[in-house]
């Protein structure tokens, strides 16, 4: 726009002044017939506020990720040595739910378990690093539609303990190098750690082995059979109807399949120290 008393005077932003405007501000300070670059005369125009927002936004969206960022580092660091929570148990906590946690050492989970849940979820959990890109390749490439998530146990573990419930291409590209990250700064033993005690394990607030074995088999998670190990570990996806104390026809045949699966292959858990 034109400062009052000139017009507009060929392309660009010149502008031809007929007669003296003095702006008590100092925003300008033209003379008859004299002509002047209203920009560098101080003058605004419509798209410089625009850009000034604009970078305002950019401003305050990047002291947020870096925000985000520092407290995902301090995170790593602190859930290295001390038991985390989930967000799915703060946000039953939040609302006033049940929540029922007993931290279980890895070295006092019994070895079936261990191998059954790694056979039943992510075979290749000692082999990749954090993502199993030929499976989530085959999840994307399904004519069909993804059915199922492709997520590894780090993947989930980055979920659980960082992001939210419910699927979604934001949350999945954030997982991604999140679940990355983890790999890098915690060892595998402490990864699955995290994950048997923080994994949701019944439909009324049990989260982690101790509790899912407490209520579904009375005793403690130290010491489990073969068969009570793979019906836990198929109780996994979907905890809330899925019953390892009283299995339908189904889940006893998926389990038996697990049962066969980790007495044939028990190097999948090899990273698995006790």
């Amino acid at each position: 726009m034109a400062p009052p008393g000139c017009r507009p005077a060929g392309s660009g932003a010149r502008v031809l002044c007929t007669k003296r405007r003095v702006r008590a501000s100092g925003m300008w300070r033209v003379s008859a017939n004299s002509s002047l670059d209203f920009a560098r005369a101080g003058g605004q125009f419509p798209w410089m506020n625009v850009l000034a927002h604009l970078r305002r936004a950019v401003r305050i969206a990047a002291y947020a990720v870096f925000g985000l960022a520092a407290i995902f580092a301090v995170l790593l660091v602190l859930w290295r040595f001390v038991a985390p929570v989930s967000m799915p148990m703060v946000a039953r906590w939040v609302t006033g739910q049940r929540v029922e946690r007993v931290w279980r050492p890895i070295e006092s989970v019994d070895r079936d378990l261990i191998v059954a849940v790694i056979a039943s979820e992510d075979t290749g959990f000692c082999r990749h690093h954090g993502i199993d890109w030929n499976e989530l390749m085959d999840v994307i490439d399904d004519e069909d539609g993804p059915k199922r998530g492709g997520s590894t146990l780090t993947m989930q573990v980055a979920k659980n303990l960082f992001l939210w419930s419910g699927r979604s291409y934001v949350r999945k590209a954030i997982e991604i190098p999140m679940a990355m990250i983890v790999d890098l700064a915690w060892p595998k033993t402490r990864i699955f750690e995290i994950y048997l005690n923080i994994a949701e394990w019944g439909p009324e607030g049990e989260f982690g082995i101790e509790a899912g074995t407490r209520r579904a088999f009375g005793h403690g998670a130290d010491r489990i059979s073969a068969r009570e190990a793979a019906l836990l570990a198929v109780t996994l996806p979907n905890p809330i109807r899925r019953n390892p104390a009283k299995p339908s026809p189904g889940l006893r045949r998926v389990a038996g399949i697990i049962t066969g699966r980790a007495a044939n292959s028990p190097e999948v858990a090899d990273c698995i120290g006790r």
